[in-house]
């Protein structure tokens, strides 16, 4: 009897494991989400096309009112290998005509896309400056750094929004190319080499942005029929607005001026 009782209590625990394996078999999970392809990014939105025949512009004068500062003397002597005009740049101004202000169109395109320009904006360093003290580009358009001096340059800019960088960069060397990504007005741009050389970048969505000459003038083309407004941005003076309605195939005259 012992042994006919001790068989069927094994007989039972053997059932209820396999009832408790095949509940666990049948148990239904979610499969884990694994992937090693890598993120892909968005592709870039096509650019919103502009009918030239309805394209409109904006040009104008930007002044400096009051007398013009005297400008500072540059001392260069640490180096013998700069030469060339060494007075700073920070506010340039020629008969009241201030130069050196980068104009852009800051609000009215919407969420309008454009193509970023296949030819690159090109910077010049020579006389131990930077040329041009104040450049524009598009996010994402290609920017080529010469070195036409005989002296080894430290490129180094200090952005606020995009990747900062620092590139030595010795003479007769190949031009370095770099890009920003994100918009950023008056990004700085320095030499760790020559602490008086200084430019800005000015990194925009838009193809719509001027600097202005040693005339203080500037011209926009191009433009869509809207309502904008236009910034004037001068880098010790800060920024000035203007708004304009453009019409279908307008052309306005928008000026702006600075005090001191």
């Amino acid at each position: 009897m012992n042994c006919r009782k001790n068989w069927v209590v094994m007989t039972g625990l053997l059932c209820l494991l396999g009832l408790f394996l095949l509940v666990g078999c049948n148990k239904s999970e979610a499969p884990e989400q694994t992937s090693s392809a890598p993120e892909k990014a968005a592709p870039a939105a096509a650019a919103t096309p502009i009918d030239p025949a309805t394209a409109a512009s904006i040009s104008g004068t930007v002044k400096l009112e009051g007398a013009a500062p005297k400008g500072a003397k540059i001392d260069m002597s640490q180096d013998p290998a700069c030469k060339g005009a060494n007075m700073a740049e920070t506010i340039v101004a020629d008969g009241g005509n201030l130069a050196n202000v980068f104009v852009y169109v800051k609000e009215g395109l919407g969420d309008r896309t454009f193509d970023v320009p296949k030819e690159a904006a090109t910077i010049n360093q020579e006389g131990c400056k930077y040329h041009p003290h104040v450049l524009g580009a598009m996010a994402g358009q290609n920017i080529e750094i010469k070195n036409s001096d005989q002296t080894t340059h430290n490129i180094h800019p200090t952005p606020k929004d995009n990747r900062e960088w620092n590139e030595s960069q010795p003479p007769a060397a190949a031009p370095i190319e770099k890009s920003f990504a994100r918009e950023e007005i008056m990004l700085p741009v320095k030499c760790n080499q020559h602490p008086w050389m200084k430019m800005y970048v000015n990194v925009v969505k838009s193809p719509f942005f001027a600097v202005t000459g040693p005339d203080g003038k500037y011209e926009i083309k191009g433009l869509p029929p809207g309502d904008y407004t236009i910034a004037f941005v001068q880098e010790k003076l800060g920024e000035q607005t203007q708004k304009v309605t453009l019409a279908a195939k307008d052309s306005k005259t928008v000026d702006s001026s600075f005090k001191q």
